[in-house]
């Protein structure tokens, strides 16, 4: 069964990873901020779950050499085969010439 989260708790879920990325790698918020370009209420803002914008977040994860995760959030779409199938036209085969009637 899936538990959907909801925004809030999604904040608070990424805050929390983005807290320990950062611990993992011995640097403190006021390092992350200069290193990410951005305020230190920021970083504060986004590891307290209480968001940020787009723009800082991925400013604040390439500093934390992650921007990879933002790939993740869009991932290439794709055509699945049954989709390809489906909007394939039908084939139409030639009709055979009709001969000239018997007299």
């Amino acid at each position: 069964m899936t538990i959907l989260l909801t925004a809030n708790e999604w904040e608070a879920e990424l805050g929390q990873h983005l807290r320990e990325l950062r611990l993992r790698q011995n640097i403190d918020q006021r390092q992350l901020a200069e290193q990410a370009a951005v305020a230190l209420n920021v970083v504060k803002n986004l590891e307290g779950g209480k968001g940020a914008t787009v723009v800082s977040l991925i400013k604040v994860l390439r500093a934390l050499g992650r921007e990879e995760w933002l790939r993740t959030l869009a991932p290439q779409v794709s055509i699945s085969p049954l989709q390809m199938l489906k909007a394939k036209p039908r084939r139409q085969r030639a009709s055979r010439a009709k001969a000239a009637p018997h007299v």
